[in-house]
């Protein structure tokens, strides 16, 4: 019992942290707003961290890889973790392989949310004035706007957070293969 209960305790801490640092990848890739109150909740739970990792790892271009080190590295320790609890051992490529799979998977899961409660939100009167609106626009909409322009309006009905959504759980089933240590 006591097993179970660490192994559920470092799952869930690991991916709220991995859920935090993936968010500010993605806002950071988008040129979000990071004087918004969500952005900055995001900042100051990951920069503890990420701003002496930085010292270290440069960004490429675009690409914040600090947070992507640290992301993989937070994923690698809790799969290891859950694997000696488990008394599997340490098979480092498949920990190697386990992480980046759930680190994808995580990845798809942030997109799949924010499109969902975009769609939510966009229900209610005041959509812009949520200070959460806009960092939802500016991570999906580099999803959303090439669907939209494909696909345009179907009866004065935006389809393109369907769609998505449905490509989005299509990725998830090509990546269901892969060792999924949860």
């Amino acid at each position: 019992m006591l097993q179970n209960i660490a192994i559920f305790l470092i799952a869930t801490l690991s991916s709220l942290y991995i859920s935090a640092i993936l968010l500010r990848f993605l806002l950071a890739l988008n040129r979000a707003d990071f004087y918004n109150p969500v952005s900055q909740f995001l900042v100051a739970i990951t920069q503890p961290i990420l701003k002496p990792l930085r010292r270290f790892i440069p960004a490429i271009g675009k690409i914040d890889t600090s947070s992507l080190v640290l992301a993989f590295a937070v994923q690698f320790i809790a799969i290891s973790l859950v694997y000696f609890l488990r008394g599997i051992g340490f098979p480092l490529p498949i920990i190697v392989i386990a992480s980046i799979a759930e680190l994808t998977r995580s990845l798809i899961w942030i997109l799949f949310a924010a499109i969902f409660v975009r769609v939510l939100l966009s229900w209610i009167v005041n959509y812009g004035a949520n200070p959460l609106a806009s960092l939802l626009d500016d991570l999906t909409d580099p999803i959303l706007v090439p669907i939209r322009k494909k696909v345009g309006l179907v009866g004065g009905f935006d389809l393109s957070p369907l769609i998505a959504g449905i490509l989005l759980q299509v990725a998830l089933i090509i990546l269901s293969p892969l060792p999924n240590i949860y």
